[in-house]
């Protein structure tokens, strides 16, 4: 005898083709825009981040971030005090071969006016970073700056988001508390029904890509 749960069970079962959790197709269609060679994902990545309105600077070795966030800052002419992560990747870089930036590292302040920090990984898809929080990665970097400029290798580019979150579980046998989407500055159209940057977030994004190294 079947109980109206049963029932009700058999019913979305019956909807769905008979597909339930047991039986389910193990992955889900991924659009074109996530398939490609690195190569592709690449190009496709910095396209999409562009068209999401965020900008990007290119180098070649992790030697040269401190003179590319330099000339991204006298570009957008912006003052060169920044906040970074504490982050033993970030800390080691030769800032001295660019004397203009004022470098401290920590977790964001109110004041602060420019963050700089990793980014865990980019998806083709939507030209989107994921980031994670962590004891070298205070989440207050992304959010609380007005520009946040992001470094990420071109090894860290993937496919789809199901590649970034399979990376993520890769790398970590516990998932960080906090992991955030990013696609270019923080925008909302909730206050009558107008685009207003910086709501939520940054008003700006930049992006570092370095090629085929690690932070």
């Amino acid at each position: 005898m079947t109980t109206a749960r049963d029932d009700i069970l058999n019913r979305i079962r019956r909807a769905n083709g008979g597909i339930d959790r047991k039986n389910a197709p193990t992955s889900h269609p991924v659009p074109a825009r996530a398939l490609g060679d690195h190569a592709v994902l690449v190009g496709r990545f910095i396209d999409m981040a562009r068209e999401a309105a965020a900008g990007i600077s290119r180098v070649n070795h992790r030697s040269d971030i401190p003179m590319a966030i330099s000339a991204f800052l006298a570009a957008e002419n912006l003052a060169g005090e920044i906040r970074i992560s504490p982050d033993p990747r970030l800390e080691t870089l030769p800032w001295e071969s660019a004397p203009d930036l004022s470098v401290s590292a920590g977790r964001a302040r109110a004041d602060d006016p420019v963050s700089v920090t990793p980014a865990f990984a980019g998806i083709a898809e939507t030209g989107t970073l994921m980031v994670h929080s962590g004891p070298d990665t205070p989440n207050t970097l992304h959010f609380l700056p007005e520009t946040h400029i992001a470094l990420l290798s071109t090894e860290a580019i993937v496919g789809g988001y199901e590649d970034a979150w399979a990376r993520l579980r890769a790398r970590f046998e516990r998932l960080p508390r906090s992991v955030t989407l990013i696609t270019g500055p923080s925008r909302s159209s909730d206050i009558e029904r107008k685009v207003q940057i910086g709501v939520h977030g940054p008003r700006r994004l930049h992006i570092v890509l370095i090629d085929g190294e690690e932070i």
